[in-house]
């Protein structure tokens, strides 16, 4: 997801001005790391060269003149494209971590230890998301129970995988 997708998707509800978007983008969208107004105004012009918003109107009562952007209809085409195209389902086949076991294998290290720092920065992470969750509100709580379930997932892989590394230091061997 783009920043300039979430924008469409927030003025699909209503019209807003760049600071209301910015607040709503990082809101929902931000988590730890919440917009620059340049990145605003620059993704606003960028949407408004393309049609995709058009300025509803100007409010300045006693101060500068604020924009309200609207969404246009092919805005709203390129939002349901958006919903409508299935995530790809990340595989993992080919991962950082599956090379570092074989590139220890290779070199006579010890396959072990690589899976065993793994598990402990793991575990960090997974203490430091359940803290997050636990203080959170609702969007906070489902964002951190995906990334909990992903490491989770990993953690299985990681016991899975230390149950096969004299089979796999075999075959590598060969």
């Amino acid at each position: 997801m783009t920043i300039a997708t979430a924008f469409l998707a927030l003025l699909e509800g209503r019209p807003q001005h760049g600071y209301d978007l910015k607040r709503a983008y990082d809101e929902h969208f931000g988590g730890d790391r919440p917009l620059h107004y340049g990145q605003v105004y620059t993704t606003l012009a960028k949407l408004l060269r393309n049609g995709l918003v058009s300025v509803d109107g100007v409010d300045g009562e006693g101060g500068p003149d604020r924009k309200r952007y609207t969404i246009t209809e092919a805005g709203v085409t390129d939002v349901r494209r958006w919903l409508d195209e299935p995530e790809k389902p990340d595989q993992y086949l080919q991962s950082a971590l599956y090379a570092k076991v074989i590139g220890a294998l290779l070199t006579g290290r010890s396959a072990a230890a690589v899976l065993d720092v793994q598990r402990d920065e793991h575990l960090v992470a997974m203490r430091e998301l359940t803290r997050r969750k636990q203080n959170g509100d609702l969007a906070d709580r489902i964002i951190c129970d995906h990334a909990l379930f992903h490491l989770d997932a990993d953690l299985r892989w990681l016991e899975h995988t230390a149950t096969l590394l004299d089979e796999l230091a075999e075959r590598i061997r060969r």
